[in-house]
C-alpha cells in the first residue's frame, strides 16, 4: 500500500544520492591528477621558497636537507608504495572513464620487460592509471611483475612531487635510471615506456590513431644492451578524453611548441576537456571517454651489450609489425571500423 509504495521512493532517492555522491568523488579524483600533472611541481617550489622565509623555515631547510641525501633515489628504482598504489581514490579515477587493463599473454618473472606504450595522449591517462596504481589489477594480471612508468627526468626535480611520483612506482625516463632497473635489480621488472612522448601529444586528438615511432629505436637498443623483452601496449580511447589545436607543420605555433619539447622537454598544448559542473562547458576535465589498454604479447630480444645499427633496425621493424597487428585485432573490439588504419609516423 502507502507504507511500500513511500518506502520503494526512499530507496530509489537513496540509490540515487549514492550514485551521485560517486560521480562526485570520480571528478574529484580525475581533478586532482589534473592539477598535480600542471600544476604541483611549480606550486610545491613555490610553497617552499615562501617558507623559507617565515619563521617555519627550518621545516623547509629540514626537507632541503633531505633533498640533497635523497637526490639519486629516483635513478636507483625509487621508492614505491603499495598503499599508495592501492588508494581508493584511484578507483573513482578509473571509473571516470572507465580505464580498462586486458592482458593477452603470461609474462615470465624470469625476464625483464619494456612496454612500449601508445599513444601519448595529452596527460597519458591509461598509462598512469594502469601501471602507476592498482586500481586496474596489473599486479593481479601479470603477478610477480614490478611495473616502472618512466617519465619526464624533469618531474624528480621538484620537491614534494618527486616523492608523489615515486610512490606510484613512477621513474625517470633516462638511460641511469632504466640500466639500474634492468641490470641491478633482479628480474622481474617492466619499464612503461611512452615512445611518442611530446612530439606525439601535439598530434593527438579525438577520432584519430597515430603514433611517433618510425625514427624512436632508443628503446629498442636499451631492450637489446640489457636483453629485455619488449611489449607492444595500444590504449584504445587515449586520444579521445581531451580536445586540442593542432598547429599545422610550419606555423608559428607548431614553431613555439618544438622549441619547448626541443629545450624543456615537453610540449605546450592548447587543449580543453568538459568543465567541473558540466559536460557542456569547457574546463580541464577530461571527457569521460572509456580507454582500454591491450597489453600485447611479448618478444624475445637477445642481450647484445653493443648492438649494431643493422641489429636495432630489425628488431625495431619487428616491433612496429607487432604493435600494427595489435591494433589491428583489436581494434573493431573497442569501437572502432575495421577499415580503421594505424598511422605509424
Amino acid at each position: 500500500g502507502t507504507g511500500s509504495s513511500i518506502l520503494s521512493a526512499l530507496q530509489d532517492l537513496f540509490w540515487l544520492s549514492k550514485s551521485k555522491v560517486e560521480k562526485q568523488l570520480q571528478i574529484i579524483s580525475v581533478l586532482q591528477w589534473v592539477l598535480t600533472f600542471l600544476i604541483m611541481g611549480i606550486a610545491c617550489t613555490l610553497i617552499l621558497m615562501y617558507i623559507l622565509c617565515t619563521d617555519c623555515w627550518a621545516i623547509a631547510a629540514l626537507y632541503l636537507a633531505w633533498l640533497v641525501f635523497d637526490w639519486n633515489t629516483p635513478k636507483k628504482g625509487g621508492r614505491r608504495s603499495q598503499w599508495v598504489r592501492n588508494w581508493a581514490i584511484w578507483r573513482y579515477f578509473r571509473d571516470y572513464f572507465p580505464i580498462r587493463l586486458v592482458k593477452t599473454h603470461n609474462l615470465l618473472t624470469t625476464r625483464n620487460y619494456i612496454f612500449g606504450y601508445h599513444p601519448h595522449g595529452i596527460m597519458g591517462l591509461g598509462a598512469f592509471c594502469n601501471f602507476s596504481t592498482e586500481a586496474t589489477g596489473v599486479s593481479q594480471k601479470f603477478p610477480g611483475i614490478r611495473p616502472y612508468l618512466a617519465t619526464l627526468a624533469g618531474n624528480f626535480r621538484m620537491p614534494i612531487l618527486r616523492d608523489y611520483l615515486m610512490s606510484g612506482g613512477i621513474c625517470p625516463v633516462n638511460r641511469d635510471s632504466i640500466d639500474y632497473i634492468l641490470s641491478k635489480n633482479g628480474s622481474g621488472n617492466a619499464i612503461i615506456i611512452v615512445v611518442g612522448g611530446a612530439a606525439e601529444s601535439l598530434n593527438c586528438t579525438p577520432g584519430k590513431n597515430s603514433v611517433t615511432l618510425k625514427n624512436r629505436k632508443g628503446f629498442v637498443k636499451l631492450a637489446l644492451r640489457h636483453g629485455a623483452d619488449l611489449v607492444p601496449v595500444y590504449s584504445f580511447g587515449e586520444n579521445e578524453v581531451y580536445k586540442q589545436v593542432i598547429f599545422e607543420e610550419g606555423s608559428w605555433g607548431r614553431w613555439v611548441q618544438k622549441k619547448f619539447q626541443k629545450h624543456i622537454g615537453f610540449a605546450p598544448c592548447i587543449f580543453h576537456g568538459r568543465g567541473l559542473f558540466s559536460s557542456n562547458t569547457w574546463g580541464l576535465l577530461p571527457y569521460s571517454k572509456p580507454i582500454t589498454t591491450v597489453v600485447g604479447e611479448p618478444i624475445t630480444i637477445p642481450k647484445i651489450d653493443n648492438p649494431s645499427q643493422k641489429e636495432v633496425d630489425f628488431y625495431h621493424s619487428i616491433y612496429v609489425d607487432a604493435l600494427i597487428k595489435l591494433f589491428d585485432k583489436y581494434k573493431s573490439k573497442f569501437g572502432l571500423p575495421e577499415t580503421e588504419v594505424l598511422e605509424v609516423n
